[in-house]
């Protein structure tokens, strides 16, 4: 937390440059609802879902991506830091090399984001005909989805104590399921949700639990209770993820600068 209190001071050094990057990432994040409401000028449902439930949908994904990526997305950048020799020192302090990753020239722009997909989650919500008894879900899906995302993410980046150049593999899970998630997965192909639901649980991030939250049947017919199953996927994504992680620790050799 130290840590990236002191990168947010050093950021805040030039506060007019902070506000513009905040407010650019606010504006460029808001693209991607920009492309869902040109989509639905043309046509009145998307994978049988409405404008609303879409949006919904949209927000919570968001919202666990940003908050994921805010706290713990420099995970991915770990390649740099093995090439460049900077993971040695990170090794050396008495703090975790996990925690130190994360924090990393922690910005305050990444706010923006966040910022970007709770506004419309807010607004989703308020043109949403939700029965209410169901809302109980929303925080509990969007801190599975927060776990799951960042326990991707920590995935990638332990490949990449393999893989040094090859830091695309672990995007193509985590911006990739990023925008996997920004729709309802009934507009891709069978084998490609059961692959988000059952090998990298990306579903469990906002779809399965918010076809409870919408009271919607699932599109392609898998069991109603896996919509409860968000705390058990990103409990066990997490533990495979430590595991990876710890594995590449112990892997890893030093450069030796």
């Amino acid at each position: 937390m130290l840590l990236a209190v002191t990168w947010i001071r050093a950021a805040a050094q030039y506060p007019l440059s902070m506000a513009m990057l905040t407010i650019g990432s606010f504006v460029v994040t808001g693209l991607d609802i920009a492309v869902i409401l040109i989509i639905f000028s043309h046509t009145g449902s998307l994978g049988g879902f409405t404008l609303p439930e879409v949006m919904f949908l949209y927000g919570t994904s968001g919202v666990s991506f940003a908050v994921a990526d805010m706290l713990f997305g420099n995970v991915d950048k770990l390649s740099q830091h093995v090439k460049s020799g900077t993971f040695d020192a990170m090794l050396i302090r008495p703090v975790s090399p996990f925690v130190q990753m994360a924090v990393d020239r922690f910005t305050f722009q990444r706010f923006g984001r966040t910022a970007q997909a709770a506004t419309v989650l807010i607004i989703a919500l308020t043109r949403l005909d939700m029965p209410w008894q169901r809302a109980w879900m929303i925080p509990l899906m969007v801190l599975c989805g927060i776990v799951l995302i960042t326990a991707v993410w920590t995935l990638g980046g332990a490949i990449q104590f393999i893989l040094t150049d090859a830091p695309e593999i672990a995007n193509a899970f985590t911006y990739g399921g990023g925008q996997l998630t920004q729709y309802p997965l009934s507009v891709y192909g069978n084998d490609l949700v059961r692959a988000a639901t059952f090998i990298v649980p990306l579903a469990f991030v906002n779809w399965q639990p918010g076809l409870f939250v919408l009271d919607r049947p699932d599109p392609l017919g898998l069991p109603y209770w896996l919509r409860f199953l968000g705390p058990v996927a990103a409990l066990a994504l997490a533990c495979v993820a430590a595991f990876a992680w710890r594995a590449g620790l112990r892997r890893y050799r030093s450069t030796g600068s």
